[in-house]
């Protein structure tokens, strides 16, 4: 197989992440780098010192020897740089979640999954976890067909990002949009079927209350309810809880049947792990059977070097391998354009119908958002 030369746009900590993964791949190499805050692009030159460096994202487009692109700059600026990339190049590309912010990028979107020439592959990392992953291979024929399924987090608050563009709605797209797209798409991946209504409720309870940025107060919630019903009949909830450091489960997924239920729980990412609550947790997948059988619970085992090279338990790896076996054999994306702006649908709805107090359609304002 030839080596396939990428080029990645933003470099801050998912990018690095994105380095990290790439350099572990066999026939992968980076070629080319772009951010616009030079620190941060010197620090990333040194996970791909054989790269070119640019400052500018059109001197990459127009200089840079690269045959696939990752994009991993903050949100707000990913519609935008696939447009310009799609003005100069037809290449693959791996673009960061969420696919976009604000409803009307949807018609952009849109535009540039009918016109673009090349695959876009939106990064759902979380389809790719391994705790997950078991609980999807397994589900159906655990629970003999999922009516309820609940995904909970409790985690730690946004952390720091440059410029602090992560602490404000408008960049971020809200956090059901920023944080909560990857919990939205496994619903649709589980059920293997599309919401229908949504509610929710949530809050800015405590975090970031005390901070102010150029003389404006944060505006990101930290916690909240999300509720969707699903063509097929199933129940889907989301618990999201941003002030509870130190929680033993980052996440924990619950899917519940007629014959069963099958449950996943996974630790947040080891190096933020608070070093006095002593070792960090390993994954566990959960059988619980329709008595009289009896239950079953396993440690689901992590590649150390996956761990290593970044915050998703090694699903950023596994990603990237099918990204690339993608490329080198001219397949398409598992998570396609259409899968990205669903997810961001999802998540602006649930922000509407927490803001308003409404049960919204997802039918009526398909076409808005």
């Amino acid at each position: 197989m030839m080596t396939v030369k990428y080029g990645v746009v933003g470099c801050g900590m998912m990018g690095i992440e994105h380095l990290r993964n790439i350099a572990l791949l066999d026939g992968a190499d980076v070629t080319a780098l772009y951010d616009p805050y030079e620190p941060q692009l010197k620090l990333a030159c040194d996970h791909a010192p054989t790269a070119q460096s640019y400052l500018s994202l059109d001197d990459l487009l127009v200089q840079g020897d690269f045959d696939a692109l990752v994009i991993a700059s903050p949100n707000h600026l990913h519609v935008h740089q696939l447009e310009q990339i799609a003005t100069r190049k037809t290449v693959p590309i791996l673009c960061e979640k969420p696919l976009f912010t604000q409803p009307e990028d949807a018609a952009r979107v849109a535009k540039l999954q009918n016109e673009y020439g090349g695959p876009v592959w939106v990064a759902m990392e979380y389809r790719y976890m391994p705790p997950i992953a078991a609980l999807i291979e397994q589900a159906e024929a655990v629970t003999g067909g999922i009516k309820m399924l609940t995904l909970q987090e409790h985690r730690f608050p946004f952390l720091q990002k440059v410029g602090d563009w992560n602490r404000f709605n408008h960049q971020t797209g809200g956090t059901f949009v920023e944080k909560c797209c990857h919990f939205f798409d496994l619903m649709r991946l589980i059920l293997k079927s599309e919401p229908v209504t949504v509610t929710a409720s949530a809050s800015q309870f405590t975090n970031h209350l005390d901070e102010t940025y150029d003389g404006k107060t944060p505006d990101i919630w930290d916690g909240g309810y999300v509720i969707f019903d699903f063509e097929n009949g199933a129940k889907a909830m989301l618990e999201l809880a941003m002030f509870v450091d130190g929680s033993k489960w980052n996440e924990e997924i619950h899917a519940i049947g007629p014959d069963g239920k099958i449950a996943c729980r996974i630790p947040g990412p080891q190096r933020f792990w608070p070093e006095e609550l002593g070792t960090s947790p390993q994954p566990e997948l959960s059988i619980y059977p329709r008595s009289p059988k009896r239950p079953q619970t396993k440690i689901v085992e992590l590649d150390e070097m996956l761990v290593d090279a970044g915050d998703h338990h090694g699903s950023t790896f596994y990603q990237h391998q099918k990204f690339l076996k993608m490329i080198q054999t001219g397949g398409t994306p598992e998570v396609n354009l259409d899968d990205g702006r669903r997810a961001v649908q999802m998540g602006l709805l649930a922000q509407e119908a927490a803001r308003t107090g409404r049960v919204i359609s997802m039918r009526e304002t398909e076409n808005a958002v």
